[in-house]
């Protein structure tokens, strides 16, 4: 819903104050979107499951085990610039548009995935290898600060209202891909070449391929559209409007943390329990059945590959569903279901069955998407339009540096306590956080952005949500009015009482 200024006349909301989204533009917004993440994730995936390779080839001097926690120590530094370049990234969304960021960050992403599988092995210029690929990491790192958050607010921003939540899923069924592609051209490398070519150049392959995706993810933002929500604030800025002059992005972020507080805590703990169940998964399981429970890199590598393809079909579903049932009951079953079925899952998984293996993982994996499956529709309706890509990036990747850390951080614990069920606890501990967030978020389904007009997908779905609209507007009032009167009840309350005290006292009157 739009927000009408104290100092403004309001007016009516009529029919052309709803946005109706054009069909070929919205498909445009979702695939450019979907397949920059994709890209994102293909890089995380491939360095996952390629963690082993890296640790020999950039810490050979190290042991296995500490070659292995060096490498997803590397993976996580980057971690650290993440929130720098949220703030970057975010001022520049809200300032100068969601489409022209999108096309920077994922142009930083494909140089620097690249340039990794440029880089000469610690054999050939000792010290500088791992520098040189901590460097393409922390560049990395820099431009996904405002990779996801402005992917989730441009498919949330096109998105019609009814459908944001299987729109928005997309999203992270593009994570899903492109793990899966990672992880399946690094399985179909290892088996063709073998491990000694695969360590001495067929590690590479993988983050060459980054450079034609994002060509392809470069051609598909470029050609995408600005969102209508963004337009909108633009338009009324060139027209004049003090309000949304004043109202213009460069709000402080002083006032972003104390205004949006509440919304800036939702948004971090969504994120925590969702992505520290995301790395614990799909990044640190690979080498947890490898380097803790002995398995063969290609048969954990093949297990989790085939989990991953059962998330792809179960990712939109979730999406779908919750534009029904609302976005709090997926939040509150992911939590949940880690907090009692993530020790059942690990001891399954420490099993030597490959069929108890599989279930666990499978556990886990519907677990998660029932969190992934609503966070892209969800976290953009938390913040207005003039201020959304910078809240959200900063939120997002202040909570990002400590999931970040789940790879590195579970592989040290297992290792220092030789527990296996470390990381079970360790999901448990995000659940309660996840279990909190829920009770706190508000529902965004089937509803405007905040801030915003609603969005339809044709015109006759424009006059339903004109009618909701109004309804909605009149339960508001009816809660004002409420208000007012228990206020009016608290001042004649008061009026009486401070009556007495003046009765009391021969001078006041």
């Amino acid at each position: 819903m739009t927000t009408t200024p104290a100092s403004q006349p309001a007016r009516p909301l009529g029919l052309d104050d709803i946005t109706v989204i054009d069909d070929s533009k919205l498909k445009k917004a979702v695939t450019a979107a979907a397949l920059g993440n994709a890209m994102e994730w293909f890089d995380f995936g491939v360095y996952g499951f390629v963690a082993f390779a890296l640790g020999k080839v950039f810490f050979p001097d190290a042991s296995p085990a500490v070659q292995t926690i060096a490498a997803l120590g590397t993976f996580s530094v980057p971690f650290l610039v993440r929130p720098l370049g949220g703030v970057f990234f975010g001022l520049m969304g809200d300032r100068f548009g969601r489409q022209k960021v999108l096309s920077l960050t994922i142009i930083i992403m494909a140089i620097s995935t690249f340039c990794i599988g440029l880089i000469p092995a610690y054999a050939t210029i000792g010290l500088w290898a791992p520098i040189l690929l901590l460097l393409c990491k922390l560049a990395q790192g820099f431009s996904v600060g405002g990779e996801y958050t402005g992917a989730a607010i441009f498919v949330a921003e096109y998105a019609p209202d009814r459908r944001r939540g299987f729109l928005g899923s997309w999203l992270d069924f593009g994570s899903i891909a492109g793990f899966v592609m990672g992880a399946g051209l690094v399985v179909v490398l290892q088996t063709i070449l073998g491990e000694a070519r695969f360590l001495d150049w067929g590690w590479r392959v993988p983050f060459f391929v980054a450079g034609p995706l994002g060509l392809l993810g470069l051609y598909l933002r470029h050609a995408a559209e600005e969102t209508p929500a963004f337009t909108q604030q633009l338009e009324r800025m060139e027209q004049g409007d003090r309000d949304a002059i004043k109202e213009r992005p460069g709000v402080s972020f002083r006032e972003i943390f104390t205004r949006y507080r509440k919304a800036l805590l939702i948004c971090i703990g969504m994120v925590l329990v969702t992505n520290i169940t995301y790395y614990m998964l799909l990044t640190y399981l690979p080498t947890y059945l490898s380097s803790s429970l002995g398995y063969s890199e290609a048969h954990g590598v093949l297990i989790i590959i085939v989990v991953m393809i059962g998330m792809l079909f179960v990712q939109p579903v979730v999406g779908f569903v919750s534009d029904k049932v609302g976005r709090k009951p997926f939040l509150l079953i992911g939590s949940v279901g880690l907090f009692f079925l993530a020790l059942p899952a690990f001891k399954m998984i420490g099993t030597d069955n490959t069929g108890m293996i599989f279930l666990g993982l499978l556990v886990l994996a519907v677990l998660l998407n029932c969190l992934t499956g609503v966070m892209a529709s969800t976290l953009p309706a938390l913040f207005p339009t003039r201020i959304r890509y910078s809240a959200l990036a900063s939120s997002f990747n202040i909570a990002i540096i400590l999931a970040g850390l789940t790879p590195t951080v579970a592989a040290w614990l297992v290792e220092s306590t030789q527990d296996l069920m470390i990381p079970a606890y360790y999901l448990m501990a995000a659940a309660l956080i996840g279990l909190t967030t829920s009770f706190f978020l508000p529902e965004t389904a089937n509803r405007p952005l905040r801030g915003d007009t609603p969005n339809a997908s044709s015109r006759q779905e424009a006059r339903v949500l004109l009618q909701q609209a109004y309804e909605h507007i009149e339960q508001n009032v009816e809660e004002v009015d409420e208000r007012i009167l228990a206020l009016e009840e608290q001042i004649e309350k008061l009026r009486q009482r401070r009556q007495t005290l003046v009765d009391q006292h021969p001078r006041l009157d």
